[in-house]
This record gives structure tokens, C-alpha cells and sequence, in this order.
């Protein structure tokens, strides 16, 4: 794929150096994302193509003609698994690139009404993190900004789709923390750890980046639709390899998580289990040299698992998360003044940042704060609440109530967990070093 600066027919500029359109620059990076639309070709093999028939442009002209697609089947080899009975993969895929030839016009017509933009290696909004992988993502489907996806520095948060409430806490004051220093949090909006990066990030004002797993229209997991609607509108992107339609399955968050680590200068696993996909994005990180960070957790916590078998594993390479502020520190933030980097597109135009969930917790009344401080233990049931709190049923119910309608406490399954601005909060802690002063003895 040839050219020079960016874009087409979704707004993105490219011009030949000379301030004057490159038409063949814009067909490349549409013929790209045309090849990149047809189910069952990934990376490696678009890349194959390529060096076989010179550009993207050029390949689809040979899926239009019979002696072309032939052609291309001999460039695609035989099907490695082939089924009888029915066609095989490299047959699927040509017969994929001549639909997308024939009907290039109504599938770029349909990524406009979706409001999608995309991105090829070629051109300058592609992010510079991932055209250093050894095989980059080909074509990047972005909703949302695409200036999120090179920000100054970005951090990954992941963990389990299942994590303890301690864990959501954590990531929740990792992504605050870092988001309140103009970090980028990136995560894949899957449910757990990294819902609870994506929500504190938005809470505190910050941009983020969801990477899917699936195609835009695929969604995954319907559950999140509002927040990432949320990340769109507060200057952050959804971005995905896949073409809208593509569903999520098995072998498409393997390559998702190669995605978020890819885009990130860090990644940090909160909670994971022995065989969470979390630890896949943290030995993508390792693999591309990038910085990797563990949390670490009980030794007989399954969440905790993983991340205490690779801090195990790959010592000096994963890092322990000894505290937020050390956190910081390791990464080399700790000079940085809140809000330092620029204010992104459709981002708040405002320097001043959402209220700290200490700040936050400072307003509540009396009861709301004793029904919070008992919620930093973990999640609970009104009865629980009210014997940790000292108050009547009634008061923790009607507590419970304010505290909803101001969408710092949600609710599931009859217990209840802290939300928004309060998801970050910290539980009071004893001085690290008087915790190691031995006991007087009477």
C-alpha cells in the first residue's frame, strides 16, 4: 500500500505532499479495507496477498475476472483443513473478495451510515505503536476519535470478566489515577476489570480505548453499549480489526488482545485466573517490549492465580503493582501534573477534571457515608449494610436510594457495590510501616 499523509472519503486527509489530492493513495486504502472485509481473511493473509500481487488495489481487480480468481487461489495455496463435501477456506475467501469487488461502493456507503471511519498502515492517523508490531493490524474500523489511538501515552488495564470487588475497586483507582494525569486508558470493554478501567476513566473526565472483539455492529457485550456510546462522546474510540458485522468468537480475542497491548506503552493485569485471556494481552505486551504489570492478590484467590504465576514466571519482566503511587512512579508519570496532556477532539475543552472519589465521598451526609464506607468491604445485601453501618433497614434503604439516583451505587441480585465517581474510592489503610512494627508486650 503506497502513499503519502491520509485520507479518503471518510474526511481523513491525504494529499501527495504537494496539496493536492493522491486518487491513488485513496483507492489503496479503500481496496485495503475492501480486502479486510471479507470473512476469513486475517492479517497473514492479507499481507500474502499483497506480496504476491503487489497491492490491495490490485488483488480485488483480479477477484472480478475468473482467470484473476484463479490466479488467486494458487496464491493462497490449498486449504490446510479441508472438509469434504463442502468448499474449502481459500475458495471462501475468493469468492469473499469478488462480492467485496463488486460491491465496494454500497459497503463503503454502509461504513459512513454507521459512522465509521477506517484506517490503513499508510496513513498518518494509524497509530505509530501498532505499525511497529511484526504483522500491524491491516485496516482499523474506528468509532469515535482517531486521535485517542496515538495519544501521548497510554496505559492497558485488563483483568477477568469475573473479578472480586477488590479488583474492580483496583482497576477502578488505577484507571482514575491515571486518567487524572492525561494517561489514555485502553482496555477490550469486556465485562469485569475492564469495564470498571473504561467506567473510571469516563467518571473522571479521561479518554479511553476500547478495542473489540467483535464487528462494531456485533457488539459484545450488549451490556456495554451505553458505556461505549459514553467513551465516544467523551473524546475516547472504539476501534476494531474485524468489519463491522464480524461476530465475536473464540479466535477473535486472541487477536483483539494483541490490539490493546499493541496500543499501549504499558499493560497492567489487575485480576486474572490461570488461563484468563488478561494474561494472553500480558504475553502479547512481553512479546512486542512492551512494559507489563501484575497486581498481586491472595495465594489461594483463583482471580489472583495468573497474575501470581506470571509475576512468578517472567521475573524483572512483570512488574509488581505495589501501590497506585509506585505505580505511577514505575511508569515514569510521577513528575506529571494532572491533566498535562492536550485536551483530545470532542473532549471536554475544560483543564478542571471531575471531583477525586475521596473528593466526592467528602459530600455525603452522615448516613450516605457510613452506607459507602461499609460498600468498600465489598458488595452486600441491606441487611448486611445496616449491621456494618449501625442504622435501621429503613435509613440504609432510603440511603441506598440517594445514593442510586446519584449513580454512586448500583445494584444487583438483591447487594449492592459502589458506581461512578465513589468506583475508585480508597479503603482507609494503616501506615505501611507501622503494620511491620512488632507488638507491645504488656
Amino acid at each position: 500500500m503506497l502513499g503519502v499523509g491520509s485520507a479518503g472519503p471518510l474526511g481523513l486527509e491525504r494529499d501527495t505532499g504537494h496539496g493536492e489530492p493522491d486518487p491513488l493513495a485513496d483507492t489503496e486504502r479503500r481496496a485495503a479495507m475492501l480486502l479486510m472485509s471479507v470473512e476469513g481473511l486475517g492479517p497473514a493473509t492479507f499481507y500474502r496477498l499483497l506480496a504476491a500481487h503487489r497491492s490491495a488495489a490490485a488483488t480485488l481487480d483480479l477477484a472480478s475476472s475468473e482467470g484473476g480468481r484463479r490466479r488467486l487461489m494458487r496464491s493462497l495455496g490449498p486449504d490446510r483443513e479441508p472438509v469434504a463435501g463442502q468448499e474449502g477456506r481459500p475458495g471462501r475467501v475468493v469468492a469473499g473478495l469478488a462480492a467485496s469487488a463488486r460491491d465496494a461502493e454500497r459497503i463503503v456507503a454502509r461504513l459512513e451510515r454507521l459512522g465509521l471511519t477506517w484506517l490503513t498502515t499508510d496513513d498518518r492517523a494509524y497509530p505509530a505503536r501498532l505499525r511497529m508490531l511484526e504483522v500491524p493490524p491491516p485496516v482499523l474500523f474506528v468509532r469515535g476519535s482517531t486521535e485517542a489511538l496515538g495519544a501521548s501515552s497510554s496505559v492497558a488495564v485488563v483483568g477477568t470478566r469475573h473479578p472480586s470487588d477488590l479488583g474492580r475497586r483496583v482497576a477502578a483507582r488505577i484507571a482514575d489515577a491515571l486518567a487524572r494525569l492525561g494517561v489514555t486508558i485502553v482496555s477490550g470493554l469486556a465485562a469485569g476489570i475492564d469495564g470498571a478501567a473504561h467506567e473510571a476513566t469516563v467518571v473522571a473526565g479521561g479518554s479511553t480505548v476500547a478495542v473489540l472483539g467483535s464487528g462494531h455492529e456485533q457488539l459484545f457485550p450488549r451490556a456495554h453499549s451505553r458505556l461505549a456510546q459514553r467513551i465516544v462522546e467523551m473524546g475516547g474510540a472504539l476501534v476494531s480489526e474485524l468489519p463491522p458485522d464480524a461476530i465475536p468468537t473464540r479466535g477473535t480475542f486472541p487477536r483483539r488482545n494483541r490490539v490493546i497491548s499493541g496500543l499501549s506503552d504499558a499493560t497492567v493485569v489487575v485480576e486474572a485466573a490461570a488461563r484468563s485471556g488478561a494474561l494472553i494481552t500480558a504475553a502479547w505486551a512481553l512479546e512486542q517490549g512492551r512494559e507489563c504489570f501484575a497486581v498481586p492478590g491472595p495465594i489461594d484467590a483463583q482471580t489472583s492465580a495468573g497474575c501470581l504465576a506470571f509475576l512468578r514466571e517472567y521475573p524483572g519482566q512483570v512488574r509488581i503493582v505495589a501501590g497506585i503511587a509506585e505505580l505511577i512512579e514505575d511508569l515514569g508519570l510521577a513528575g506529571r501534573s494532572p491533566g498535562e496532556q492536550p485536551d483530545l477532539p470532542g473532549h471536554p475543552t475544560s483543564t478542571a477534571r471531575p471531583p477525586a472519589p475521596e473528593a466526592i465521598m467528602a459530600t455525603l451526609g452522615p448516613a450516605e457515608r457510613a452506607v459507602a464506607g461499609a460498600l468498600l468491604t465489598g458488595s452486600a445485601t441491606v441487611d448486611d449494610l445496616a449491621g456494618s453501618a449501625g442504622l435501621s433497614v429503613a435509613t440504609v434503604l432510603s440511603t441506598l436510594t440517594v445514593l442510586e439516583l446519584r449513580g454512586l451505587v448500583t445494584a444487583a441480585g438483591g447487594r449492592y457495590r459502589l458506581a461512578g465517581g465513589l468506583l475508585g474510592v480508597a479503603p482507609p489503610k494503616e501506615h505501611p510501616v507501622a503494620s511491620f512494627r512488632r507488638p507491645v508486650l504488656p
